[in-house]
């Protein structure tokens, strides 16, 4: 495959059962590019390797006073570096196109994973590890892939080099024969301390990188409470800890490196030892031993290859593990369903909770404990907590039922086109806000639609002023990366724009108003009311006017429906809603809170 010719129609699915076998699969999806690399790399190292050959022939033509014999050992020596040029650019070209392509399909393949499992993704997986593998762990198994056909070649050429030296010269052959495999084997003990002491180093770099993204996404806060020195503190702390750990690593790394300088230094000087008492017996010949010479020079070069595919599996191989492990994460739901399906309609039903949803209708849910909104959101999104992914009874997985369908029996296309969730801390990603609302939709709500509804008028003044082009359309604006040039109200805002946009047939909704004031808080839940007219709309809230404009009302006490009315109902009727929603504990002062709410409401 050409580079030109990425991304890749299809990455395939891989072997994730192991790192060993991740890495296998991937080197079979590119069995061609690894045999051209291979034959451009025969082409470099035997021209290489067959260099001492012209050089000892032209010093016994000197030495024989032959000038047609030196002629043609320059030729060879051209002709030979014409090979080495055209083979070394060739395989270059070969090994990299092996690396960019390697990559470029896991790449792919966490893509379309982190699409698969969505928010999922960084529950099931630290956010630090999953960085260090869509980065540096990436490198280092492309590093293998290119370092492959490279080895391979340095391979073929040193085995083909000893065998022609034994046949050659046998009185020093035998002696190159037999110390090549030593000198190749004498890191094998060396390796497994390396392999540790770089595991070591991947694992502190990880959690540095997860602290450093925490850090950085709290940095406001920690500003706020003072706290920023110590975050900045803890982070010195672990980089260090990281700096400790690499120079460990690499002592290693130098001791392999230096025992592959000196076994090859001490074979040469054996052989130039050997061969000079031989030549003095007069047994060879002076151009014979510049030959041998020559080739256990050349030796030196493959056994450079022999450890760099051994670092670069080292690396690797756990960085294979770590991959696999996140492209093994599966989502529950029936994402292999055959062919399209029809999207259900009708009541959404959670039958952990005993929450209805009645199709059409604005359904406000009340929980007293936020982890348990959070985990209904997911529920309700069809990704259910790995904790109750598997029925208690292990007769199958907890799923949420549309219209009489559970969404598990849906393709994933197919659940999330009919269930939208807006997170409580939605994300928006860098680019223009009209980029931002070009989502999948019904068609049926316009953006300026959207936008009004979400009460969105003065980010649109704001983005329209902080127009580069001049034009002063706020749709052209530029929204920075995570939307950090926005305050906190106005990013959920345009999140709730875009998921009105998108217009699910079931929209869930997660404290979609908590970083706004009263006032436009009211507004927006008249206008969500009114565009949401005939669609399913389940919000999680305890806000009294998103409550109060609210079809029905659930509330869920430890995780289940215990009550449902209308807000006016609850507020009279049940003393734990009163507490939750009025922030009051004492019954007495929470019905007198509780009626206020109701006037101001």
């Amino acid at each position: 495959m050409h580079i030109r010719d990425l991304p890749h129609p299809d990455p395939g699915v891989p072997d994730v059962r192991t790192g060993g076998a991740f890495l296998l699969w991937l080197c079979r999806q590119q069995l061609g590019g690894q045999f051209k690399a291979l034959a451009w790399g025969l082409v470099n190292v035997g021209a290489i390797a067959a260099s001492p050959v012209p050089v000892g022939l032209a010093v016994q033509a000197v030495v024989d006073r032959d000038a047609g014999r030196l002629l043609l050992a320059g030729g060879l020596v051209m002709a030979l570096g014409a090979l080495i040029a055209l083979g070394g650019m060739m395989l270059h070209r070969a090994a990299v196109t092996n690396w960019i392509t390697a990559v470029a399909r896991m790449q792919q393949l966490l893509a379309r994973k982190t699409t698969e499992l969505g928010s999922a993704m960084t529950r099931r997986v630290a956010a630090g590890e999953i960085v260090a593998v869509s980065t540096g762990d990436l490198e280092k198994i492309g590093w293998f892939v290119e370092a492959l056909s490279r080895f391979a070649a340095a391979a073929v050429a040193a085995a083909g080099v000893s065998v022609a030296l034994v046949l050659y010269r046998p009185e020093l052959g035998v002696l190159v024969a037999v110390g090549v495999p030593v000198m190749a084997l004498a890191v094998l003990p060396l390796l497994p301390h390396a392999t540790r002491r770089a595991d070591a180093q991947r694992e502190k770099a990880g959690q540095a990188t997860e602290l450093a993204s925490d850090t950085v996404a709290g940095l406001r806060v920690l500003r706020g409470i003072g706290g920023e020195e110590l975050f900045l503190g803890r982070y010195r702390s672990a980089s260090q800890e990281v700096r400790r750990a690499a120079v460990r690593s690499a002592r290693m790394w130098s001791l392999i490196s230096a025992v592959q300088v000196l076994l090859p230094g001490l074979l040469l000087i054996a052989v130039v030892w050997y061969g000079t008492r031989l030549a003095l017996d007069g047994t060879i010949a002076v151009g014979d031993l510049v030959t041998v010479y020559s080739a256990v020079t050349f030796l030196l070069f493959p056994l450079r290859h022999f450890e760099e595919i051994a670092q670069a599996y080292s690396f690797a191989k756990p960085s294979a593990k770590r991959t696999a492990r996140v492209l093994a994460q599966s989502r529950p739901a029936g994402d292999h369903a055959p062919g399209p399906a029809p999207t259900p309609t009708g009541d959404l039903h959670d039958p952990v909770s005993g929450l209805t949803a009645p199709a059409g209708r604005l359904t406000a849910v009340v929980c007293g404990d936020p982890d348990s909104a959070g985990r209904l959101a997911e529920r309700l999104g069809g990704h259910p907590p790995q904790h109750e992914e598997g029925g208690g009874d292990g007769t199958g997985l907890v799923s949420v039922v549309l219209g009489g369908t559970p969404l598990n029996d849906l393709s994933r296309d197919a659940a999330r086109a009919a269930v939208l969730v807006q997170d409580k801390d939605p994300m928006l990603l860098s680019g223009t806000l009209g980029e931002l609302l070009d989502v999948p939709a019904s068609g049926r709500v316009g953006a300026a639609a959207a936008l009004a509804a979400a009460q969105c008028g003065d980010v649109l003044t704001a983005l329209a002023q902080a127009s580069v082009d001049g034009s002063g359309d706020p749709m052209q604006t530029h929204i920075t990366e995570r939307g950090r040039s926005l305050s906190g109200g106005q990013r959920q805002r345009l999140a709730l724009a875009r998921s009105l946009v998108t217009d699910p047939e079931v929209l869930v909704l997660d404290e979609p108003t908590s970083a706004v004031d009263a006032h436009t808080e009211a507004r927006i839940a008249d206008g969500l009311r009114e565009l949401r007219t005939g669609r399913t709309t389940v919000v999680l809230t305890s806000s009294p006017l998103l409550l109060d404009r609210a079809e029905r009302v659930v509330l869920l006490q430890e995780g289940k429906a215990v009550a449902e009315a209308t807000h006016r109902e609850l507020l009279h009727t049940h003393p734990a809603y009163r507490a939750i929603v009025t922030r009051a504990s004492d019954p007495e002062p929470a019905m007198s809170a509780g009626h206020r709410t109701e006037e101001t409401a």
